[in-house]
């Protein structure tokens, strides 16, 4: 697969990947030595393990990346900790005169203190940008010719420099990032790169991705308190009628229904 252009210089490739929704199968059924069933048998299978979250099965999928990305879109990243991380190295390496400039900057966000909202035109802004980027890299190469370690010149430059590393990461941890690097509230730069490693995500596991957006990336969970307030306001009858109009039938069904309306009030 071809990168996934991201931002205005990066991108994110797919590298490779090691088992398909045939191997979260496999994994599920090997207490039971029995082979590979028919396709609807395997996505029902697939959509079971993840409603239930039995996850060990999605762990025997990896997918390894090769991103490009901002410092502090990495650095954001980097504190998803289950992965393999290599990161080009600014001691070894003299780095890029590469930087990110957003098309248009966003104001600061009125109740989320880390967040920001809005679009913010300013001429000003980026001119502001460029010249600290120039500054700063002519900075660095200054030092590196005074004969300063390069693993010190470095700390001159800017979070917006460009760096590359390497990622891999098996499927159940993979969804709990893109679950949290998709949502709303996550920085628009990293949702970027989280939207490009869905597609491939998708691309490679259609089974195991059609049951996690169903389940968890469109899915909530629900408190105590919130179950207690649905169960007086919702009938088991009027709640069954809902779920088979949108076509939930069977031992589905009945889950449904138990899960609301279970043995927990």
């Amino acid at each position: 697969m071809d990168p996934i252009p991201v931002l205005d210089k990066g991108f994110v490739r797919l590298v490779e990947v090691m088992g398909d929704d045939a191997a979260i199968v496999q994994a599920a059924r090997v207490s039971y030595g029995e082979g590979t069933k028919s396709f609807r048998e395997d996505k029902a299978l697939i959509d079971y393990l993840m409603r239930h979250r039995h996850t060990s099965p999605f762990e025997m999928v990896v997918f390894k990346f090769h991103v490009k990305a901002p410092l502090f879109v990495v650095r954001q990243w980097f504190r998803h900790r289950t992965a393999s991380v290599n990161e080009i190295s600014g001691r070894y390496s003299v780095l890029k005169e590469e930087f990110y400039e957003p098309e248009v900057w966003r104001r600061q966000a009125k109740r989320n203190k880390q967040g920001s909202e809005g679009a913010l035109l300013d001429e000003e802004a980026t001119a502001l940008l460029k010249e600290t980027e120039a500054r700063a890299y002519a900075a660095y190469q200054a030092l590196l010719e005074k004969g300063v370690a390069r693993e010190m010149a470095r700390m001159v430059l800017p979070l917006n420099l460009y760096t590359e590393f390497y990622w891999k990461q098996d499927l159940h941890n993979l969804f709990h990032f893109l679950k949290l690097r998709l949502a709303p509230e996550a920085q628009w730069e990293i949702r970027q790169y989280a939207k490009a490693i869905a597609e491939m995500v998708k691309a490679h596991v259609p089974m195991a991705w059609e049951s996690y957006e169903e389940h968890v990336l469109e899915g909530q969970s629900l408190s105590r308190t919130e179950l207690r307030a649905l169960r007086g306001l919702l009938t088991p009858e009027a709640y069954e009628k809902a779920l088979r109009e949108l076509g939930l039938s069977g031992s589905r069904l009945q889950e449904a229904l138990d899960k609301l309306f279970g043995e927990n009030p």
